[in-house]
């Protein structure tokens, strides 16, 4: 599998990064989630994801101590609310984002997902926010095949350097059109949820394939969307034996055995599937 990801622009990215959803909402867990993010950071999972959902800003608060003194060593993505992505609602929800993070710039700036503001209005707030210097890249979020064809139509929305979705061995419908297109468009796709949040059945095949490579169910179901050169994973550890077992899924490489018995036990679509989100 591919350690690192290539963007529209040539710029390289892990492939295995880190996510945060749900993170910094609880004061008793904070030190040990500080304390996870920050290995994730030295394991080398420099992709670090969050949003100004999440927990209502908490979670970018987390990260802004988390990160003190890391800043530079990671590639920052963050995402705006869809009522907030007009032009210049975009430029203010990102400046409050950059205070909560402590940082002059996001990597990576994403519509959380589709809304009512027209996709052109926010692709200028995007693109002024890039020539400020306070965002490098933008991108969407939870956008099917048909909302990235509409986002390619509109002017400057090829500029657009990733798509984060729900995508993981439960969840295979992107499979059908929507992986295939951005294929063609080269541009990755950012899986999240790629454990289904802790619920992806782990007995049965996955844990026949995790013993035959001595390694954990979860880690083969990471494997598993981490074969796909132009997929980003962003696997949620909140704890630092969890992200210790996340970072050792990129040492799995799975035979072609091991795929045919994946599909068999998680079905590849055999029809179109309207996206599906969490």
């Amino acid at each position: 599998m591919a350690s690192n990801v290539v963007l529209p622009g040539g710029e390289t990215v892990p492939a295995l990064g880190i996510g945060t959803w749900m993170m910094g909402e609880r004061a008793n867990a904070r030190r040990e989630e500080i304390e996870s993010i920050r290995l994730g950071v030295e394991l080398g999972l420099t992709l670090v994801d969050t949003a100004e959902m999440y927990g209502d800003g908490a979670c970018e608060s987390l990260l802004g101590e988390a990160l003190a003194g890391l800043r530079d060593e990671v590639f920052l993505v963050s995402k705006v609310y869809p009522h907030n992505a007009s032009h210049m609602g975009v430029m203010a929800a990102c400046e409050r984002s950059l205070k909560r993070l402590k940082t002059d710039r996001l990597d990576l700036y994403l519509l959380h997902w589709r809304g009512g503001v027209p996709l052109e209005d926010t692709i200028g707030g995007f693109e002024e926010l890039k020539a400020m210097g306070k965002i490098r890249h933008w991108g969407v979020s939870n956008f099917d095949t048909d909302d990235m064809e509409e986002l390619w139509d509109c002017e400057g929305g090829d500029a657009c350097a990733v798509n984060q979705v729900l995508y993981n061995l439960t969840r295979r419908g992107p499979e059908w059109d929507l992986l295939p297109w951005m294929e063609r468009h080269k541009v990755p796709l950012m899986a999240y949820s790629p454990i289904e949040q802790g619920r992806i059945p782990v007995s049965g095949v996955l844990a026949k394939i995790a013993e035959k490579h001595g390694a954990r169910p979860f880690q083969i179901a990471l494997a598993w969307v981490l074969r796909n050169p132009n997929n980003i994973v962003i696997p949620k550890a909140s704890r630092p034996a969890h992200m210790r077992e996340n970072a050792g899924a990129r040492d799995i490489a799975l035979d072609g055995e091991d795929l045919a018995a994946l599909d068999k036990a998680f079905a590849p679509p055999s029809r179109k599937r309207s996206l599906e989100m969490l």
